[in-house]
């Protein structure tokens, strides 16, 4: 389509512009706008009112005025040039470098906004992703085309949890020559944290497998909602078209939805609930399930999402709504953060909806589905004694009690508490025998006879 342009805007309200007696726009559209002696803006058609069409500004609308304005309506979306030589690098929301290096320029080019994928053509997540981390690869197991959520608040270690993830993170088959890539999207990260991600991927060697995306808290809160786009465009760039196995990690999606709701403000639109807009869900919808296999691709996009929990509220709409659309979440616990665990993950309250269907004989190991059964069934029946021995004390409890309370801060204090220690998925199931062999064998109901004997130490309390 032909380019249009217009000078001067009616209004400036917020993040928006608005231009006044103009037609044929598109919703979504891409523009450029120009002003005198600044650096060109970039933004997209957010509504169209007759011949009233109301404009993002991603850079935002500061030091901006209404008749020195000159926009560019490009008759398309927004595209990112892409190309594998993106994997290593570090960019802001809008795909410009922040490492110093040159531009990325490529014949190949894609939407922002990607495009849905047939359900006929998604291939059902089957293999797992290692992360190093107990927790997670033993009792929560990540399914490579997964979408999963951190959930984590004020405080909490998530950040390093995070950045423990994309420096251990590996597939099973990555030794045989599949490929495989971190696509990291920042969004409203502060100076300090960005240059802890900087220098932690510098120090570790994992900056040769990430592609970083970051918007600083500094920069335009508008800029933030274009992160996840370009972030996840990328992943499936490099998935689909060049076989890899792609982890996104979106970070934080919090401060994503706040963007959402100053720009939904700005467009004076209903709010629903803490003043969120009501279309928050699609938004959200839209994001996640850009995840996935797809039938005739060797590569997959596996997403993390980390989300703070404002007052650790996990009925806030944004974890809430989070919640109905992925597979699961990771659930960090403050109890356990301030008894000096790390990483403090609630083994209970978290859930893999599709650990079942990543792990066991041929992907992991035969033992797995029934060892982290018994894990949690224990560990359950621990803090129950736990919180029974704060009401009577734990001299009252019988020897059985005690035992199982015993297997809880065990369990605790040698699995979930590992620190920046890296554990293969065997280690992991190893040491769950060795916390099992803590209990009476008539206690092990869950694992078969069969697998005591093959993996579980002799030593029995």
């Amino acid at each position: 389509m032909a380019r249009i342009t217009v000078k001067g805007v009616a209004e400036i309200r917020g993040p928006l512009i608005i231009v006044e007696g103009i037609s044929g726009i598109q919703m979504g559209e891409y523009l450029e706008v120009r002003l005198n002696e600044q650096p060109t803006r970039k933004g997209r058609v957010l509504a169209i009112e007759e011949e009233k069409v109301i404009i993002l500004l991603y850079q935002g609308t500061y030091e901006i005025e209404k008749d020195e304005i000159e926009t560019e309506f490009f008759g398309r979306t927004m595209q990112l040039f892409v190309s594998e030589d993106m994997v290593g690098r570090t960019f802001n929301s809008l795909g410009e470098p922040l490492d110093e290096l040159p531009a990325i320029y490529s014949d190949e080019f894609r939407d922002v906004n990607g495009a849905p994928i047939n359900p006929t053509s998604r291939i059902y997540p089957r293999n797992y992703i290692e992360t190093g981390i107990s927790s997670i690869d033993l009792m929560n197991t990540l399914v490579r085309g997964q979408k999963i959520p951190i959930f984590t608040g004020a405080g909490l270690p998530n950040n390093q949890l995070i950045g423990q993830i994309i420096k251990q993170a590996r597939i099973a088959e990555e030794i045989e020559g599949e490929k495989f890539a971190i696509v990291f999207g920042a969004m409203g990260l502060t100076m300090d944290d960005y240059i802890y991600f900087q220098r932690l991927f510098k120090e570790t060697g994992t900056l040769d497998k990430v592609v970083m995306f970051t918007n600083l808290a500094s920069d335009s809160a508008a800029e933030r909602l274009l992160t996840p786009k370009v972030a996840l465009t990328t992943a499936e760039y490099l998935a689909f078209d060049c076989d890899y196995h792609v982890l996104a990690i979106l970070s934080d999606i919090t401060n994503y939805c706040q963007a959402l709701r100053e720009v939904s403000v700005a467009l004076e639109t209903v709010p629903a609930r803490k003043g969120f807009p009501g279309y928050m869900y699609s938004d959200l919808a839209s994001i996640y399930e850009r995840s996935g296999i797809m039938e005739g691709s060797k590569g997959s996009v596996t997403l993390i999402a980390n989300l703070t929990m404002p007052n650790d509220d996990i009925t806030h709409p944004v974890p809430d709504l989070t919640g109905y659309i992925t597979e699961g979440q990771i659930i960090l616990d403050r109890s356990l953060h301030n008894r000096s665990i790390y990483p403090p993950i609630d083994v209970l309250e978290s859930l893999s909806r599709l650990m079942k269907d990543g792990i066991g004989k041929g992907l992991t190991r035969e033992d797995h589905p029934s060892l982290s059964n018994q894990l949690y069934s224990a560990y359950a029946e621990g803090l129950d004694k736990r919180k029974l021995a704060e009401v009577i004390g734990r001299k009252e409890l019988n020897r059985r009690d005690q035992i199982f309370l015993d297997f809880a801060e065990k369990f605790e204090e040698t699995m979930v508490n590992q620190g920046d220690v890296q554990r293969t998925m065997e280690d992991s199931l190893d040491k769950g025998w060795m916390l099992l062999s803590l209990l009476p064998k008539a206690e092990l109901t869950k694992v078969s006879k069969d697998e005591m004997t093959k993996y579980c130490p002799e030593e029995e309390v």
